[in-house]
């Protein structure tokens, strides 16, 4: 037979009473030892150090009625038992240091004392195995005025007849990943995986968050899904306040993010609240976070740590409560190293870091994004549009090749399907429309390529050496082009979906990787050394 160990948090109030009377109520703690066909072998009784008298006196009277049972008291200090984050992570904390013993022993979590966050915290843990048990419920007898030992239940969230709480509680979660992502049904398994990963992140930390990636990945509207996402589950009671750093220059910078009194500088006419105030009990999404300038990162930091600062020309400081999402498309680390960004409130910003990938990265979505694009063009042109099947395939090809390089991203997307969509006839877009589109778009990238022999070409003779000036023109341009599209790709796999993109579809057996590998080695070089 398996030991049986409870654990559970101490009721201050049902668990309460130091005197003979306490023996006329019943007691959920104390009830579990009442129970004559219940033997438990440990109970591990939560508690903080304010109770301890009310904890020792708990543990005395379960021995009393159970002298086999080893009471041990947790002592777990919380400043606010009613924060999700701050409970969550002291179990978290104190169950993985936790010495489970699961061929000896068998656990059950009592959930019916505590606050009813560490109850859910405490579910929680079960339903992901950190606890490999059950969950306990006591529940005090009936028509007895709460005199007895009362009942106890044991729930196995792997049993079928809870199938069905699961299957509910993992559709939410599906349709907040949605929501996301607008609805687009991605391809791409890194984006799905991190997205997957905000989401649980949106729904259970106030925690600042940190998105990367280049101009146009997307942002700004991932931020703002995350407002409306935790807005649904109500976790802000304010609005979403979006701010482009790079827009604010100087003495006003300070002024529009923490507000300023009235004759604080000439100009300043009267009173401003600034935007850190006006997203008080919502949400603010800082973009191009790398623009501010030290002043307003230093008081940046005070605001996010302490909830708290003070406007241009106060003398008095201002509270605003908020959580804050900040974009750039700088590595801040090497901001840090240059002494351009704050290092403490780098460390601040950094718990959770996402780098949003840019479109040429994900080239596998492209198809999905463009038919969300061309829907949202339907609803602002106020008619159906769609595009001929030849022009679909034209248009497809193309942007999923290596010459699309995307450089504005999904900005780029947004404004070439826009583009096709008004000029559609009756709704129509055919191949002509397609082909200048892609003409246009040519040209557009033109621009921004570095010209031969620039600082941003492919030197071939600095990878190959000497042996640069053996290849045949041919071979050089077809190499040079690869090595581009390579250098775009985050992965060997992306950059062979890339350069294979027609004939992947035409093989029973696809390894884009594999092929790429084995062009790269005819010239001696590999994956890493391009990606060095």
């Amino acid at each position: 037979m398996k030991k049986k160990v409870v654990m559970g948090f101490l009721g201050t109030q049902l668990d309460s009473g130091l005197g003979s009377g306490r023996w006329e109520k019943w007691r959920p703690t104390v009830s579990i030892a009442q129970h004559e066909d219940l033997i438990v072998d440990r109970l591990e009784l939560m508690h903080d150090a304010r109770n301890k008298p009310l904890a020792e006196r708990v543990r005395d009277d379960v021995v009393q009625l159970s002298p086999g049972t080893d009471v041990r008291l947790v002592e777990m200090n919380l400043a606010n038992p009613w924060d999700f984050g701050e409970v969550y992570g002291a179990l978290y904390d104190w169950m993985g240091a936790y010495a489970f013993d699961t061929e000896r022993e068998e656990y059950w979590a009592h959930i019916t004392t505590g606050t009813h966050v560490a109850q859910i915290c405490l579910f929680l843990l079960v339903e992901a195995r950190f606890i490999p048990g059950v969950l306990l419920q006591t529940a005090p007898p009936r028509g007895r005025q709460g005199q007895g030992t009362g009942s106890y239940e044991l729930i196995d969230l792997d049993l079928s007849r809870y199938d069905a709480i699961n299957a509910r509680l993992a559709v939410a979660q599906e349709d907040a990943v949605s929501f996301l992502k607008s609805g687009i049904a991605t391809r791409n398994p890194r984006f799905n995986t991190m997205i997957e990963e905000i989401e649980r992140i949106a729904v259970q930390s106030k925690a600042p968050i940190l998105l990367t990636g280049p101009t146009g990945a997307g942002k700004s509207m991932l931020a703002r899904r995350v407002f409306e996402l935790k807005k649904s589950r109500h976790q802000v009671g304010g609005g979403f306040v979006d701010v482009n750093c790079a827009t604010l220059h100087g003495d006003g910078a300070a002024s529009a993010l923490f507000g300023h009194k009235k004759g604080a500088f000439t100009g300043a006419a009267s009173d401003r609240p600034g935007l850190l105030r006006t997203a008080d009990k919502g949400v603010l999404f800082l973009d191009e976070i790398g623009e501010l300038g030290l002043d307003e990162q230093a008081m940046l930091l005070k605001a996010v740590e302490e909830k708290r600062f003070l406007p241009v020309g106060a003398d008095k400081e201002v509270e605003s409560s908020f959580q804050l999402i900040a974009g750039t498309n700088k590595d801040l680390r090497s901001e840090v190293a240059r002494g351009r960004f704050r290092e403490d409130l780098f460390a601040r910003i950094n718990l959770w870091t996402y780098t949003l990938p840019g479109l040429s990265q994900r080239r596998e979505d492209i198809e999905p994004n463009m038919d969300h694009q061309l829907m949202l063009a339907s609803e602002d042109l106020g008619r159906k549009t769609r595009m001929t099947t030849e022009a679909r395939a034209a248009y497809l090809r193309f942007a999923q090749s290596g010459e699309a390089v995307w450089t504005g991203n999904f900005r780029d997307l947004s404004a070439s399907i826009t583009r096709v969509a008004t000029l559609g006839d009756n709704g129509r877009i055919g191949v002509g429309l397609v082909e200048a589109e892609i003409a246009r778009l040519r040209w557009q990238w033109q621009a921004t390529e570095p010209e031969a022999g620039g600082d941003g070409a492919v030197s071939l003779a600095g990878l190959l050496g000497g042996a640069a000036d053996t290849l045949d023109c041919f071979d050089r341009l077809q190499l040079q082009a690869v090595i581009e599209v390579c250098r775009k790709s985050a992965s060997l796999s992306d950059a062979g979906r890339a350069l294979f993109n027609v004939s992947r579809t035409q093989r029973s057996v696809v390894n884009d990787a594999d092929r790429l590998r084995k062009y790269l080695l005819k010239f001696d070089l590999s994956w890493e050394k391009l990606s060095a």
